[in-house]
């Protein structure tokens, strides 16, 4: 081994621990800063210490142009994007570049059978038959590009979902369980079938079965799944990512991909939790069902109330709980909502604000938007830490919210998000529900809350609201 061959694994190393101290720093506010300068500066080290082990391998001038150029490339769009995307586009921006994930492990997967299965006579095949390793190679290739085709078509159907491209709601064709069960027990035996005997053809078959298993997957899932979707997508990465690293013998990839995988597998399970839900049934679909019309229980008359009756209602509220949605994100209305709030306890109002684990389109996506607007941090509170004092709050202000403020989740077994935990905002004495209309919610849900005797409507953009209580005030 050369002195840069070496380097370049120890740089690898180095690189794998900043990716466990950026994960560590990420997982609080008051460190995620330098968790996503850890998170830079390993990835920095991985591609410098890739570029010059292509080098030593004496990669021909044409390929080595080809590779600074695709990173390069790379680097400008990721700044561009990064640099114009909204935080409302953060969600469906994630998803895109799941995509991308899984279409290299789809591609490292067949580069892998190009190089030995499909050259069973070369020095590669050669060298791993001698080692009694090709059984163990083939296998790793079926399974990368079977998880990196899912990944990839998966997060396509959740990118245009989350950007409205594709309506929220489930596909559900007949047997659709069946079908996604059919396809799993049909990749086993092709798999078994490939490391026995590969041919061109399997290889084939089980990465459009994969691709069409990733759409369908992810097209059945309602939209009010989305969080979780998201957050699986990201797991499956991890894991296509870990097996290219197998195929490609880097154990910077495995590590990578490990920790990707196993952190987007821990958050699914804590968003599921969050919404009562097991991964298994997400994965059914459920949410997301139009409501609409078919739902017509008569939940009697909703009320009114203008920017001035809010503003009236806050002077002389002692307590005040905010419970934002992905209604203030649309909106933009974070800002607002901040100088709102520094007023009302300038004149001595005690206010808070409660967040649901999956209020927004991401985990974490509300606490954002509040951090981005100068919110403090010790009045943004979790559902948990907040459930329990609405009875005793004078006004909630629910900011483009609806499915996390359901109260048919704790009161109708029969409602589709029956048991999911929810923000009891219905328990103060004033709840004002900021909306742009009485439609229902991205699960596809009416509200009962709109038509209590102690809510009241606002209607309109979020922010020309927020605008007016604070002209008001």
């Amino acid at each position: 081994m050369t002195f840069i061959e070496a380097a370049a694994q120890a740089a690898y190393l180095v690189a794998a621990l900043l990716f466990i101290l950026a994960l560590a720093g990420l997982s609080k506010h008051e460190t995620a800063k330098i968790g996503n300068v850890f998170g830079i500066a390993g990835m920095a080290l991985a591609l410098v210490a890739t570029i010059a082990l292509a080098i030593v391998h004496e990669l021909s001038t044409v390929g080595l142009a080809l590779l600074i150029v695709a990173t390069a490339v790379g680097a400008a769009i990721g700044l561009y994007r990064a640099s114009k995307v909204e935080m409302t586009g953060m969600p469906e921006l994630i998803a895109l570049l799941h995509s991308f994930v899984g279409l290299a492990a789809v591609l490292v997967g067949w580069n892998g059978y190009l190089h030995v299965e499909a050259d069973l006579d070369g020095a590669e095949a050669g060298l791993l038959r001698g080692q009694e390793l090709l059984g163990i190679h083939s296998a790793e290739v079926v399974i990368g590009v079977f998880i990196g085709a899912v990944t990839f078509t998966g997060s396509i159907v959740a990118y245009l979902k989350l950007s409205a491209r594709m309506k929220s709601s489930p596909l559900m064709l007949p047997g659709k369980n069946f079908l996604n069960l059919g396809a799993l027990a049909a990749f086993a035996v092709f798999t078994a079938w490939f490391v026995i005997q590969p041919q061109l053809w399997l290889l084939i078959v089980v990465t459009v079965l994969a691709l069409l298993l990733g759409w369908h997957l992810v097209a059945s899932i309602g939209g009010g799944d989305m969080p979780v979707v998201v957050s699986m997508l990201n797991s499956y990465s991890g894991w296509a990512a870990a097996a290219s690293g197998f195929l490609l013998e880097n154990d910077l990839l495995i590590v990578t991909g490990a920790l990707v995988g196993s952190s987007g597998a821990y958050l699914s399970y804590i968003m599921c939790k969050a919404m009562n839900r097991s991964f298994i049934s997400v994965i059914a679909g459920g949410f997301g069902i139009e409501a609409g019309p078919a739902d017509d229980t008569d939940y009697g008359e909703h009320r009114d109330i203008t920017a001035e009756g809010v503003a009236s209602l806050l002077t002389s509220a002692d307590s005040v709980i905010i419970t934002p949605g992905y209604g203030m994100a649309v909106a933009q209305a974070q800002y607002g909502v901040a100088e709102l709030t520094r007023k009302l306890r300038d004149k001595g109002v005690d206010v808070r604000f409660g967040i649901h684990p999956v209020a927004g389109r991401l985990p974490g996506h509300m606490n954002v938007l509040l951090a981005e607007a100068k919110v403090p941090y010790d009045i943004v509170m979790e559902m948990d830490e907040i459930n329990d004092d609405f009875a005793n709050t004078s006004v909630v202000l629910v900011i483009g919210a609806n499915d996390t403020v359901n109260p048919a989740a704790t009161e109708d077994p029969g409602s589709p998000i029956a048991g999911m935990p929810v923000l009891k905002v219905w328990d103060a004495d004033d709840v004002i529900v900021f909306k742009r209309s009485m439609a229902s919610g991205y699960a596809g849900v009416q509200n009962p809350l709109f038509f209590r005797e102690n809510s009241a409507m606002l209607f309109g953009d979020a922010k020309e609201r927020v605008e007016d209580i604070l002209r008001a005030l």
